[in-house]
């Protein structure tokens, strides 16, 4: 049987990882987008650098740092633990984590290339119209930077769809629990399985193409 419940499990679980990483992603990655396009500051090359590091990183390394900072004793670590009385290493929201890092600098670098492009006298004429900068971001920029977000938010959902290394380093392989897609897909191989490893493949390649289907669409739809 190709769709076993393993399977079954991996698929629902990489669409519920996806989707929760990229909501975060979209969040934070905004903001973080809109200073490092429209603010000047002396660290904003610092801000640039950790925002890319997970680019340039390989994803183990990635993963690496992931495991350290969320570690029962690691800064980030020791304060869930504190709060919730465990860790989240090992768990499906160890995945969501991993995903949110991977997707967060393809969001937020492709969102602040379409602020860059934005008139700066439309926000002149807001501000003189006595809009203040909350109503000129939520009424002016976002709206004109729509396409972009859209484009930001598909690339981030794919990245987070097909995140690997940092995954298993921090939510680990564990079947019914925290294997997603790729992991999977890893098992599948691993054992000799290849007509299930297809089989997810296809899987996701149909979800993502038919994500890119329907943004395009939308694109069409908003550009005439």
């Amino acid at each position: 049987m190709l769709i076993d419940r393993e399977a079954i499990f991996a698929i629902l679980l990489s669409l519920k990882v996806s989707i929760i990483a990229t909501l975060i992603v979209l969040l934070l990655g905004i903001p973080v987008a809109y200073i490092l396009a429209k603010s000047s500051f002396k660290f904003k090359s610092l801000l640039n650098v950790f925002v890319m590091l997970p680019l340039v990183f390989s994803p183990t390394i990635t993963g690496y740092i992931l495991l350290v900072l969320l570690g029962r004793y690691g800064p980030i670590g020791r304060i869930i633990y504190g709060i919730f009385g465990k860790t989240i290493l090992f768990t499906w929201y160890a995945a969501v984590v991993a995903s949110s890092v991977a997707a967060f600098p393809l969001f937020v670098k492709t969102v602040e290339g379409i602020f860059l492009n934005v008139d700066e006298d439309l926000f002149h004429v807001s501000y003189t119209l006595g809009r203040g900068k909350i109503y000129t971001f939520l009424k002016v920029l976002i709206p004109l930077s729509k396409p972009g977000i859209i484009a930001g938010t598909v690339l981030a959902f794919a990245r987070a769809f097909g995140e690997f290394g940092a995954t298993l380093m921090i939510a680990g392989n564990i079947p019914m629990k925290t294997a997603t897609i790729p992991i999977e897909i890893y098992n599948a191989v691993s054992s000799g399985q290849f007509k299930k490893a297809n089989l997810l493949v296809v899987v996701s390649a149909v979800i993502s193409c038919g994500l890119l289907i329907l943004v395009e669409r939308a694109l069409k739809r908003w550009f005439v």
